[in-house]
């Protein structure tokens, strides 16, 4: 079907109540338009990422030992050595048989421990993080490489992946129930964890298990929508959403992703793990008739170390694309909150948040 030149194009809203979403027919001349539109979209963020290439410096590549069938994950990072320990333990013992790294310009010894780990393929840049599109195009461009035809976690070192049944189950039975659905992707919620107290008076040892001290978070202050135009969702809420974005929730970040993926060398991140392309990919929720199983990521941020890393992180101003307005929410962390509340939940496991409705088995019975 061709497309008249002289077809305007619905104007899409930025996003919809999720109980007002219908998926549209991809014959529709909308969804065509827009799906060719998309297209093109993904094939410039390929090429954006391979001219890329040359910002990544080969530190230990050990992709050689990557086999068929076996689980990867991906991640850029800067001065995590407080995370990494655990962060790599954990997801071992889930299943990831080898870790695709980019380390940016680390100075407290993250790349030196992870030239150290066998299952470990590490590269190096000094480049910006945020012109490579939140380290997005850097991953973008190994995930081609190394990723094709593997499920893939693709994850920040805050965060540690759990989902149903983690603990008895690891990320081959997830995979392989992933793969008898039909579903080449797998969403999970990002879940602020916190201490009780101010923030830069705990204590915590690093390189353990960061929720040993990050023991709570909000069970109920979310808000869910959809956003038509990469049919994906937008949930916001949480601790940060309540203490530093009460007066302009729209700013208060995106705590949706879709961290895991069965990638081709085809598909392309869009705004950080939160979309990405082609547009199929970001179908992790439930619709009529189709219960979905999702995941969480438990997000480690409020570490002791937030408090000083707030300060050069609003000198670097990298993680946000208006960096200037982000100026307060900085401030505010320089400050060592308290975020605890009298509704905040103590973590019990993830037959907890999925009782709470923040995680689902689905059919994965």
């Amino acid at each position: 079907m061709r497309l008249s030149m002289a077809f305007v194009p619905r104007r899409l809203p930025k996003a919809v109540a999720i109980d007002d979403w219908v998926r549209p027919s991809p014959f529709s001349a909308t969804e065509m338009w827009w799906t060719l539109r998309l297209r093109w979209r993904r094939r410039r963020l390929l090429l954006r990422a391979l001219r890329k290439a040359h910002q990544l410096r080969p530190l230990a590549i050990r992709t050689a030992a990557i086999r068929r069938g076996d689980i990867l994950a991906a991640v850029t990072l800067r001065n995590e050595m407080s995370r990494l320990p655990h962060f790599l333990a954990h997801h071992r013992a889930l299943g990831v048989a080898h870790f695709l790294i980019v380390d940016n310009a680390s100075s407290d010894g993250s790349a030196d421990y992870l030239l150290k780990q066998p299952d470990v393929s590490l590269w190096q840049t000094p480049h910006s993080y945020k012109q490579s599109r939140f380290g997005m195009d850097w991953l973008t461009l190994l995930q081609a490489r190394h990723a094709h035809g593997h499920w893939c976690l693709t994850l920040d070192a805050d965060e540690v992946f759990i989902y149903p049944h983690w603990q008895t189950r690891d990320l081959q039975a997830l995979t392989t129930w992933l793969d008898r659905c039909g579903h080449a992707s797998f969403g999970a919620l990002m879940l602020d964890m916190y201490p009780k107290g101010p923030l830069n008076r705990q204590d915590f040892t690093p390189g353990t298990d960061p929720l040993a001290v990050l023991q709570w978070f909000d069970a109920g202050n979310y808000s869910v929508r959809i956003q038509p135009r990469m049919h994906n969702l937008w949930v916001q809420g949480g601790p940060r959403a309540r203490c530093f974005f009460q007066s302009e929730p729209a700013r208060a970040p995106t705590l949706n992703k879709t961290p895991l993926v069965k990638w081709n060398r085809r598909y392309a991140w869009v705004n950080s793990t939160h979309a990405l392309l082609p547009r199929r990919l970001n179908h992790v929720y439930d619709e009529p008739g189709h219960p979905r199983t999702t995941g969480i990521l438990l997000h480690s941020k409020f570490l002791p170390e937030i408090v000083a890393k707030a300060a050069e992180e609003k000198a670097r101003k990298q993680h946000f694309a208006n960096s200037a307005l982000y100026d307060g929410y900085y401030d505010a962390l320089v400050a060592g909150p308290d975020l605890w509340h009298p509704d905040a939940q103590y973590f019990d496991g993830w037959q907890q948040l999925e009782a709470l409705g923040l995680m689902s088995r689905g059919a994965w019975e």
